[in-house]
Order: structure tokens, then sequence, then C-alpha cells
């Protein structure tokens, strides 16, 4: 006679619970989402934002602390006998995180519910974030007699300016956490979808800022000044020659000018002008010899134009690595609820990733959902003024993030 397993039997018909719930849920996800991207806020000023994902763990009764300046935490403790100790300790527990903020972009989409912001844009997803982080809440709280532990979810502002995770850590969100998971809707992926691979997932993010000082002029008598602007075009097209000529092409890096700014009027020659951008990358020898080689071509190029440059560099967040345990627990969640095909592949991203703060302290997993869908116009990247998702992937979201927790908090 063969014995059947009666934890696996449970999984199963908590995998079966979970997956009838997010069919009822998913048009109150999509809503969700289709409010937060109708009111995008800028990075650190998420204070609507906030207060509606407040009202709706108050609706649900579900406890949070402020943290990080608009963010919050909030806690579901699970219900089951061995969920805590004597103490009041949990026998587990476990980080979501979402972000929150938007972007400064001025929206193309002319979607019914386009932002009411105007130049601001949720064009990296977050909105969805939010909305699946939301319905994850409500399909763990249909389950909390079986929750071996505690969840701790995490509303996290100011990702897109690389200091929201940092504030959340200094103020608690992972005291007490064995691990972390979250999730980026991803354009390069195809809805339906879900990559969840070990590993470098995403870059080291650094950003740089160029002074360059040369002599201004009447713009009849350049040659009286040393033209900024001109200064500055040398410099960027000095600058790209480090990647494609410098770095190897088996090592991934990008040099982008995000901004160029200079002159007072059309008759004047610039006599100063500044240049902003990012630096992404994935080893740190490869990061490093960037930084050092920027700072000599910048130098030498102003030089040889008779200007001076200043050249700042600010390291960001580093490259987001997933944990191999968790990615492969990741796995097996996603598959449980959507499907061995929904698993796929794909080779990651230069973009970066405040994640990688609580990474460095907690092992942890990102996944990337995919939203990519010509039938619905889901078609540009991340950033983009015509950005778009396939909402029919939402609910699926939340369906991993929440079958992900169960299955760590059943662990032995």
């Amino acid at each position: 006679m063969t014995c059947s397993n009666p934890n696996a039997t449970v999984s199963l018909n908590v995998t079966e619970k979970l997956k009838a719930h997010a069919r009822e849920l998913e048009p109150y996800v999509i809503e969700r989402r289709r409010h937060f991207h109708a009111y995008p806020e800028l990075s650190a000023r998420e204070v609507s934002t906030s207060r509606t994902i407040a009202e709706e763990l108050d609706k649900l009764g579900v406890e949070y602390v402020r943290a990080g300046g608009t963010g919050l935490i909030a806690t579901i403790k699970g219900t089951a006998p061995d969920a805590y100790d004597e103490e009041g300790k949990p026998r587990r527990r476990i980080a979501l995180r979402t972000d929150m903020d938007a972007l400064p972009v001025l929206e193309q989409t002319k979607l019914p519910f386009a932002s009411r912001n105007e130049g601001v844009m949720h064009a990296c997803g977050h909105d969805c974030h939010m909305a699946m982080m939301l319905g994850a809440v409500h399909l763990l709280l249909g389950i909390r007699d079986q929750l071996h532990g505690e969840v701790r979810v995490l509303f996290q502002p100011a990702e897109e300016i690389s200091v929201g995770s940092r504030k959340m850590i200094a103020e608690g969100a992972l005291d007490g956490v064995d691990t972390i998971y979250a999730a980026h809707i991803w354009s390069e992926v195809e809805a339906g979808t879900i990559s969840a691979e070990a590993g470098p997932r995403m870059a080291n993010c650094d950003w740089f800022r160029i002074d360059v000082a040369g002599a201004s002029a009447h713009g009849a008598m350049p040659h009286k000044g040393v033209d900024a602007i001109v200064v500055g075009a040398a410099v960027i097209e000095a600058l790209q020659v480090i990647v494609s000529r410098d770095v190897s092409p088996f090592d991934p890096a990008v040099i982008t000018i995000g901004e160029f700014h200079g002159g007072v009027a059309r008759n004047i020659m610039a006599g100063t002008a500044y240049l902003t951008g990012t630096v992404r990358s994935f080893t740190p020898e490869v990061r490093d010899y960037i930084k050092e080689r920027m700072a000599h071509v910048v130098e030498e190029v102003a030089l040889s134009y008779g200007a001076t440059a200043k050249f700042e560099w600010t390291y960001g967040n580093s490259c987001l690595v997933n944990d191999e345990a968790c990615a492969a627990r990741a796995q097996k969640a996603i598959a449980k609820v959507l499907g061995e095909e929904a698993l796929c592949h794909y080779e990651g991203t230069l973009s970066g990733e405040d994640f990688t703060e609580y990474l460095a302290k907690v092992p942890g997993v990102l996944v990337f959902i995919g939203a990519h869908n010509p039938e619905v116009g889901a078609t540009y990247p991340q950033h983009s003024c015509f950005y778009n998702v396939d909402e029919s992937v939402l609910v699926g979201g939340s369906l991993a993030a929440a079958q992900y927790a169960f299955d760590f908090l059943s662990e032995e």
C-alpha cells in the first residue's frame, strides 16, 4: 500500500484555493493598477499613493507602520498552530517588496486611465507592482490559517532614485526577516511567462556629472572664447569609445548621457555647460575601470580644447544577484500556480534596481513578469512615454508571490 504525503496534499489544496481566489480578484487587481496609473507621484513624494495603500490595508484589517518617508511596512500574521513560539516569535518571516514611485515622463499612451498628473507617469510598471502586491495580500489573508509564520509586506518609495530601500532598511524593514521576494513587470519578457533565474539579473547602476568651463564670447566672435558646448559634444563622442573600444565585448556595459545643458542666449557662445548620465555594468572590475577611464578622458578632452572639466561619480546600487535556492523555490511556485510553460529564460538587463540593498542583507529573488504583447499595444520599453502592459498577467504576479510566501513558510 502506498501512503499519501499529507503535507503534499495540504500544499495542493492551498494552491487550488489560491488559484480560485485569484480568479475572483482579477478585476480588483486591474482596477487598482489603473487607479495608481492615473495618479502617479515622483520619488519620495508618494503621499497620495501611500494614503491609498493604507486605506486598502485598513479595509483588510492588516497592521502596518510608516517607514522610509512615504513607505509602509505591513504585517500578515499566520495562524497555523506553529506560526509563533511561546514568546511570540514567528517560526519564519518572509518579506515581499513592491516599489511605489513614478517617473518624470509626459505620458502619450492616450489610455482612458492615463496620468492625470502632467509630466509624471508610471512608465516603469510600479503601478502594476503595487496592484499585484495588494492582490497577494488578499490571497495570503485567505490562507492565513495555513501560514506557518509571518509575511512582512514592504511598500517602498523612491526606487527610481536609488534611495528608498536604504531608508526602509534603516527603519527596520529587514529586522528578523529570513528571505525576501520581489517582482518586476518587464517589457522584454513575453506576456504569460516569468523569468525566475539565479545569478546576476540586473546591473551595477552608477551616476555621473561633468561640468565644463570654457570662456563665453560674442556668437559672431568665436575665436575670442572657448565654446563649452563644443567641448561637451567632444566629451560625449569620446566617452562612447570607452564601451566600444576599451571594454571587452564579453563584458556588458553602457554609458548614457541623459542631460546636456549649456548656453544662455542664441548670440552668446556658451562659457559653461554640464552633462549628466548613468553607467551600467555587471562586474566590479569593469565598474571601477569605466570610472577611472571616464575621469581621464573628460579631463584630457577638455584640456585639448583649452577648457577644463570637473568629473563627479556617484556609486548607485550594485549588481542584482538572485540567490540560487530562492530562485529554485520561485520557479517551483510559479509552476504550481501558472504551469511549467510559464517559466522562461531571460538573459537579464543592464537596468538597475535598489532591491539589491535588501539582497545584500538577506537571501532573496526578484522575478521578471512578462508583459510584452503586441495585440494590446504592450510593445514599448520601460521608461517610454508610450509604455503599457498586458494587464491579464497581473493576477498571475499576485499568485506567484502568495505561493512563494506560503512555500517558504511551510518548509522544514
